[in-house]
C-alpha cells in the first residue's frame, strides 16, 4: 500500500480559556500550522513511531504490548501510541503500522501541538482501520489518549478544533451539549464568520519562547480548584453559575478567584460570538480580549511576566485587544492588530521584550485554517 498522508492544526482561542473542562464555553480557530502524518499498516503486530524532529530515535512497540510499555517509550511517543492503544481498547483491530511524523506547531507554546499531533494519528488510524468511527467518537478517542495514556488532563477542547474547524471560521462550542450530543447539534457546534481581511485586520500570534508543560501539576491543580469551587456552590460544574454574585458565596478566597474567572469568562465567550455572528466589525471584541487577559491574570494566575509584556506591549502599540491562550504558565499570547500595523506591533513587542531581559519572541499572523483531513 503506498503512504499516505494526514494532517491535523494547532489552535488558538479567539476567547474561552479554563472553560472547556468546566462544561463552559469555547471559540478556537484552527492555525495553518499542522502536523504531519504519514502513515502505512503493517501485518507483524508492532507499531513504528518516527519523527523528523526527533531523527535519533525510533520507537518499536509490540500492539499488545502498548499498556505495557507506557512507562519506557520517550514521552513525545506516547501521544502516537496512546491513540493507537485507545483504537485497541475500542476494539477497533490494528494489526501493526508505520507513523512518521513531522509538526510545525511550535512545541510548549499553548497552541496545541500535542492536540494536533495526536489527531494526525487518529484521522489517519480512523481511515486506515475504522472508518465508521464518527469526527465526535474521533474526538473524544483522541481526548482519552492525551489523559490516559499521556497522562495530560485536557478537556475537549483542543482535540475538537482540530477536528472540527474549517477554514475562515471560528468554532462555537457548547462543551456540556456536545459532550451530550451528536456533533450536528447545531446549538451545540457552530461554525461562526471570522474573516479578519475583510475588515483589514490581522491576528498576531507572540510566542514568548517560555514553555509550557500541561502534565505539570499547575494546569491540574487549576482543574481541582475549579471542581472544588463547584461542589461548594452545589452546583454540576462552573458553567451552572449564572451570575458572578453567586461567586462570592465562596469561602476561600482563591477558589472564589478560579470561579470569578470561569463564570466571566463564559460571558465572555457569549458576547465575542454573538458579535462576529451579527458580522460586527471584529474591531468591537479587542476590549473583551483584553478583559479575558486580566482575568487569566489576577483571578486564575496562569499568566507569566513574559505574557503580561506582550500583551501590555501590544496594546499600547494599538492593538484593538491581546490575551495570553491556552493553558498558561508560558506559551502565547494573541493580539488583534490593524494588518497596515503588524510590522510596528511587532517591532513594539520585541523592543519591549529586550528592555525586559526577555529573548526575543517568534511572531506570526494567522487565519483560521481547516481542521484535520488527509492531505494527498
Amino acid at each position: 500500500m503506498p503512504v499516505q498522508t494526514w494532517v491535523a492544526p494547532g489552535r488558538v482561542n479567539i476567547i474561552g480559556e479554563h472553560t472547556d473542562y468546566n462544561d463552559g464555553f469555547v471559540l478556537p480557530i484552527a492555525l495553518p500550522l499542522v502536523v504531519a502524518c504519514a502513515a502505512t499498516p503493517r501485518a507483524d503486530g508492532t507499531v513504528r513511531v518516527v519523527s523528523r524532529q526527533r531523527q535519533d530515535e525510533t520507537v518499536l512497540v509490540p500492539v499488545a504490548g502498548l499498556a505495557a510499555e507506557r512507562a519506557r517509550v520517550p514521552g513525545w511517543s506516547r501521544y502516537p501510541l496512546g491513540v493507537v492503544a485507545e483504537f485497541v481498547r475500542r476494539g477497533h483491530p490494528i494489526a501493526g503500522v508505520d507513523l512518521a511524523l513531522d509538526g510545525a506547531v511550535p512545541i510548549g507554546a499553548g497552541l496545541s501541538s500535542s492536540a494536533a499531533l495526536s489527531c494526525s494519528v487518529a484521522i489517519a488510524l480512523r481511515d486506515l482501520f475504522a472508518p465508521d468511527v464518527t469526527d465526535r467518537e474521533l474526538i473524544d478517542l483522541a481526548r482519552a489518549a492525551e489523559n490516559d495514556y499521556v497522562g495530560a488532563p485536557t478537556g475537549l477542547l483542543d482535540q475538537s478544533a482540530s477536528i472540527l474547524c474549517t477554514a475562515g471560521h471560528a468554532l462555537f462550542l457548547d462543551v456540556r451539549r456536545f459532550a451530550a450530543a451528536a456533533a450536528t447539534d447545531a446549538v451545540a457546534h457552530e461554525q461562526i464568520p471570522f474573516d479578519l481581511e475583510r475588515f483589514g485586520l490581522a491576528l498576531l500570534v507572540i510566542d514568548t519562547g517560555q514553555p509550557h508543560q500541561l502534565v505539570d501539576g499547575g494546569y491540574a491543580e487549576r482543574r481541582a480548584q475549579c471542581e472544588a469551587a463547584a461542589v461548594e456552590l452545589g452546583v454540576p460544574a462552573l458553567r451552572d453559575v449564572d451570575a458572578v454574585a453567586v461567586v462570592e458565596r465562596i469561602t476561600d478566597a482563591v477558589l472564589r478567584r478560579r470561579a470569578r474567572h470561569v463564570v466571566t469568562e463564559n460571558v465572555r465567550v457569549l458576547e465575542v460570538a454573538a458579535k462576529l455572528r451579527a458580522g460586527e466589525d471584529p474591531r468591537s471584541i479587542g476590549p473583551i480580549l483584553t478583559e479575558g487577559h486580566a482575568s487569566l491574570r489576577d483571578d486564575f494566575e496562569v499568566s507569566t511576566a513574559a505574557l503580561d509584556t506582550a500583551v501590555v506591549a501590544a496594546n499600547e502599540a494599538g492593538a484593538y485587544g491581546a490575551r495570553m491562550v491556552g493553558g498558561g504558565f508560558g506559551g502565547s499570547a494573541i493580539a488583534l492588530v490593524e494588518r497596515a500595523q503588524t510590522d510596528a506591533v511587532v517591532d513594539a513587542v520585541r523592543k519591549r521584550f529586550a528592555r525586559s531581559g526577555f529573548a526575543e519572541p517568534r511572531t506570526f499572523v494567522v487565519a483560521p485554517a481547516a481542521g484535520a483531513h488527509r492531505a494527498d
